[in-house]
């Protein structure tokens, strides 16, 4: 079987490498990267590190509008499709580079399967959550990592193609860990502590390009009890500097440049707990048993917030300066998202197409 693959955000570049690795064994694969995260330290690092096969192709397209970006990136895979006659056309997450890959497998002969299918944060304002609903209803093939999602699924009657197979960040996660506990040395040259700082990061457009929300956050997490190391993405350097706001808050927090994913499974690992607005980080720092402040108004793993793991204070100052020096005293964690073998169960529903 053949299948094409398009990948193109830090996200996707984690999920897609365990599920890589499963397809390694009788499956011919083809990896797009849409160049929707084109610094190297957001994308490039990942395929080193997590001995991800470098991509057969890559389309270049880089940030620009919604539109425009997508659009390019339609194009890109329409003539990939075309050329290569794939099987299947494997799709991760929510990203724009998932809505291009499945508005264009749809109208081919190839199966759309989409890894993370039934997520619903219920906030049409964020991009992501369009691009999720339209990848689902465009999907053969809806890879569910619990059976939340696939209720939601089910909900907008979607019952055909439907597997929960878990979640491949687990997979993920589980090996880096291990990785980054035998090669990392991050921690020391930080001169950081495990359990002794926290962790943030901030990169939704819809905190970094309000200045109002991007302040209150900064402010609330100046005030945090312990160190904050904050690994700061490009958009957020900018709009620091674009607001004002890099002086006022650079000597408040460890700002400091993106890191490798390792490195940052290591950062992730140690932390007393994380803040955070990226939905990945969230299941991640669950993974690790770190706790999650949100800074986000919702979140799509609502199963991370009723076992007690996570809370969302969205940009509220207050709820964030309460939630990072509240003690926290970790309930039982239930098993949400499977048990490490996603790409495995991924694997073999393809192996069936």
């Amino acid at each position: 079987m053949k299948v094409l693959t398009v990948v193109g955000a830090r996200p996707q570049f984690v999920k897609a490498f365990p599920v890589s690795r499963a397809l390694r064994d009788g499956h011919d694969e083809v990896l797009v990267h849409t160049g929707q995260h084109y610094d190297e330290g957001l994308s490039d690092v990942f395929f080193e590190e997590l001995d991800i096969p470098e991509p057969d192709h890559h389309l270049g397209v880089g940030s620009a509008t919604h539109a425009t970006q997508t659009a390019e990136m339609m194009t890109g895979i329409e003539e990939l499709v075309d050329a290569e006659d794939p099987d299947a056309v494997l799709l991760y997450g929510d990203t724009n580079s998932t809505l291009a890959g499945a508005v264009v497998a749809a109208k081919e002969d190839a199966a759309v399967a989409h890894v993370e299918a039934g997520l619903r944060s219920d906030n049409w304002a964020m991009p992501e959550e369009v691009n999720r609903v339209l990848t689902d209803h465009a999907s053969d093939l809806l890879f569910a990592p619990s059976e939340a999602a696939a209720a939601n699924l089910r909900e907008e009657g979607i019952t055909e193609g439907v597997a929960v197979t878990g979640d491949v960040m687990q997979d993920a996660i589980l090996h880096a860990r291990e990785r980054a506990a035998e090669g990392s040395s991050f921690l020391a040259e930080l001169g950081v502590d495990d359990g002794e700082y926290v962790l943030a990061t901030v990169h939704r457009a819809g905190n970094t390009d309000d200045p109002v929300r991007l302040d209150a956050i900064m402010s609330g997490l100046a005030a945090a009890p312990r160190p904050v190391v904050f690994p700061a993405h490009p958009r957020t350097v900018g709009a620091l500097e674009e607001h004002g706001l890099w002086e006022a808050y650079a000597d408040e927090l460890r700002l400091i440049e993106p890191v490798g994913y390792l490195d940052f499974v290591r950062l992730l690992d140690g932390a007393e707990r994380v803040a955070t607005d990226s939905g990945g980080v969230q299941k991640e720092a669950f993974y690790l048993d770190t706790p999650c402040v949100t800074l986000r108004d919702e979140t799509e793993w609502t199963e991370t917030v009723d076992c007690g793991w996570n809370v969302l204070v969205g940009a509220d100052e207050p709820a964030i300066r309460e939630a990072l020096s509240a003690d926290f005293v970790p309930p039982e964690k239930p098993p949400l998202y499977g048990d490490g073998a996603a790409a495995e169960t991924i694997r073999e529903v393809l192996d069936r197409v």
